[in-house]
């Protein structure tokens, strides 16, 4: 029988917890429009208007999907506004383009204090109903993603969502081997987390999600930063902080990976993945994990950060995953990231065939860098992509290998001029990029060096995350015809972005920052990378969801398009041979027990990625996780077994067991097959002229 005592305890304590946050209530000010924010609305305004790629007109129309974004931004998920409260609103739905145009912006404070407000009643509840264990025996599903819902239309479906949301977060926590005392206990200080973080704003973080609503209307790269968080992006730029090297984001509640700098002990690490969610952090090897579900950004930023050389512990919900899947621990070592490791390596990797063993080289490159400070100084030995690229060709050559695989995966790009700089090694001499500005202006970015420093077989390996420059130089080595591209669609990254320092537009400081989009990125063929990215020429599986990642994925994305073809001298001799090297692929992988594992899993990972709800169910919660367990371990024994080797016994050894990297020795075969096939460069075309000649 449940603690009666206990129980009443805790209820006073969740009453005396409701009074506290209603009398918080009453004593908190109003937030209301700061001194600089007019200034900083007018000019941002200005600026998109004249400067975005778009050239758009804040007007009615825009004004409506403004608000709507700042809505979805505030609650996206559906969580605290009411339906009453959303049509209250639309009284500012076609006044903001005004509004934003005259520095007037009090409307947005006002729809900001409601929704505090709101987070006070809903933690309240939360807060309440934790009082009494729920009955998991009941056959009831959670709905986790309810961003396409409308607004609940009454206080009472309101809280029917939230009970199931809370229920939800204890079976979750029930499930790791809680007991519902541990759970409430837990769960409560989310919750009261939750109220803290939203009643810590400042009028210049709304200011700032206002301004953000604005710019990401026009597209997902456009930004504004207040001066707080100016002074934070600095510092991240710099890489002058000891901590893992990762950008994150928060979203809903979780804080989100954005994407892994290179070099950092997370890309080192190689665990830590792009739209992971961080719940927890421990310091140490046995330091305490902290739930951070529903603290501020720059707390959770805090607990990662610490002094080089110290362990920090991540528990992390896999992106993609429902909540209450089961979590992984990440252990990292704090450090600086380092430009050693920033850089591009090589490895030999052989290829055995019946008669001959081929060597390929394969260079990864994590980043498009270069040290401006030393070239800028005229260092003769500053450190970049390309110089890097051309001593590790240099040396793979001089080794004797027989092709080269060169490694984009996860590179989010860079320097513009490395990637133009790095299609230079592998082309004979051309254009490499065309540049489409905000007037119209065309500047075509040419290979700046006339010769090739390997003319053999080249293979790109791309994936999801391969963006920008990455998808220059992807997309220079596949219309030239130089390389086959091998992989994932990429993720379609073709705009440019320009930073505006408003300190320096409006006479005074602590103006915080604009970044917007000024341009496109076309290939030389005329087309866009921008939204399709690279299709690649042979395709291989991705655990990463194309629906859920990319540019594609975002709603504001600028569209794909096309502009005229550059004359360009393209090799006409590798084309023909690519349907006859995918053949090749094909066949080599309908018997590799490791290549159908990876298939195996990234299909039992899809079914899960497209519940859109799970059971409230203790029973069956419980065994839809085994059931998951011995799928995964009844995959990786059928993959030993093929291989000749034991099987394990339980799930906990898979995270000993060693593994090869599947995409990679399929790209690295995919090359062995082009130097078996001695595919020859024997034919040149001048493409987008009206004539064509052959050399």
């Amino acid at each position: 029988m449940r603690d009666r005592t206990r129980l009443w305890a805790l209820s006073g304590l969740c009453l005396a917890l409701i009074c506290t946050s209603y009398a918080a209530n009453e004593s908190l000010e109003e937030l209301t429009i700061g001194e600089k924010h007019p200034e900083i609305s007018q000019r941002v305004a200005r600026l998109i208007e004249d400067l975005h790629y778009s050239r758009p007109r804040i007007d009615n129309s825009l004004s409506s999907a403004i608000l709507d974004r700042y809505l979805d931004t505030l609650d996206g998920n559906r969580l605290y506004f009411l339906h009453s409260d959303y049509t209250a609103f639309g009284r500012y739905r076609y006044e903001l383009d005004e509004r934003i145009r005259n520095g007037d912006l009090q409307p947005i404070f006002e729809i900001f204090n409601v929704f505090r407000t709101r987070t006070e009643e809903r933690v309240a509840y939360a807060i309440e109903i934790l009082a009494e264990e729920p009955n998991f025996t009941l056959d009831e599903s959670f709905r986790f993603d309810r961003s396409e819902f409308g607004w609940p239309t009454s206080e009472e479906e309101l809280q029917e969502v939230w009970r199931k949301r809370v229920k939800n977060d204890g079976l979750s926590l029930v499930l790791t081997g809680k007991t519902w005392e541990e759970t409430t206990e837990l769960l409560q200080t989310r919750y009261e987390r939750v109220l803290r973080r939203v009643t810590q704003i400042t009028s210049d973080d709304v200011f700032e999600t206002f301004m953000n609503a604005l710019s990401r209307t026009m597209d997902p790269h456009s930004s504004y930063l207040s001066p707080r968080n100016s002074e934070e992006y600095r510092i991240q730029m710099s890489l002058s902080y000891d901590g893992i090297g990762a950008s994150l984001q928060l979203e809903d509640d979780y804080v989100t990976v954005m994407n892994v700098i290179a070099g950092g002990p997370a890309q080192i690490d190689g665990q830590l993945r792009p739209e992971d969610r961080i719940t927890a952090v421990g310091q140490g090897e046995s330091g305490e994990l902290q739930d951070v579900i529903g603290w501020r950004l720059d707390d959770v930023v805090q607990l990662i950060r610490g002094p080089g050389g110290t362990l920090v512990r991540l528990q992390i919900l896999p992106a993609g995953a429902a909540p209450g899947s089961p979590e992984q621990i990440l252990n990292l070592i704090r450090d600086q990231v380092r430009l050693e490791e920033q850089a591009a390596k090589s490895d030999i990797l052989e290829v055995p065939r019946a008669d001959q063993t081929y060597r390929i080289g394969v260079i990864d490159v994590p980043s498009f860098y270069q040290d401006y400070a030393a070239r800028s100084r005229g260092d003769a030995d500053y450190r970049s992509t390309t110089r890097d690229v051309e001593r590790l060709v240099t040396e793979l050559k001089a080794d004797g290998i027989d092709g080269i695989v060169l490694d984009l995966r996860q590179n989010g790009g860079g320097h513009l001029s490395e990637a133009t700089e790095l299609s230079g090694l592998f082309i004979e001499q051309g254009p490499v990029v065309q540049l489409r500005e905000t007037r119209g202006n065309i500047q075509v970015l040419n290979d700046p060096t006339p010769d090739m420093v390997y003319d053999g077989p080249l293979a790109v390996l791309v994936d999801r995350y391969s963006a920008s420059a990455s998808e220059i130089f992807a997309a220079a080595i596949q219309d030239y015809e130089r390389g086959v591209v091998i992989g994932q669609q990429t993720f379609g990254k073709g705009s440019v972005q320009n930073l505006f320092d408003l300190d320096r537009f409006i006479r005074g400081a602590g103006y915080g920052q604009l970044t917007l989009t000024i341009g496109k990125y076309y290939r030389v063929t005329g087309e866009s990378t921008q939204h399709r990215g690279v299709m690649p020429d042979i395709e291989l599986p991705s655990i990463v969801d194309t629906e859920v990642v990319g540019e594609s994925s975002r709603d504001t994305a600028l569209p794909w398009d096309r502009i005229q073809q550059t004359p360009f001298l393209a090799n006409m001799g590798l084309r023909p041979s690519i349907e006859l090297l995918q053949g090749r692929h094909s066949e080599r992988t309908t018997t590799d027990p490791d290549f159908n594992h990876l298939v195996s899993g990234i299909a039992a990972v899809g079914t899960l990625r497209n519940r859109d709800a799970v059971s409230l169910n203790l029973a069956e919660r419980t065994m839809e996780r085994e059931q998951l367990q011995e799928e995964q371990l009844a995959r990786e024994n059928e993959r030993r077994a093929a291989l000749g080797l034991e099987p394990i016994a339980s799930t906990e050894e898979l995270d000993t067991t060693q593994r090869t990297d599947v995409l990679l020795n399929q790209a690295t075969r995919v090359v062995a097959d082009m130097a078996a096939m001695a595919i020859p460069p024997t034919k040149e075309v001048i493409l987008g002229t009206e004539t064509a000649m052959t050399q």
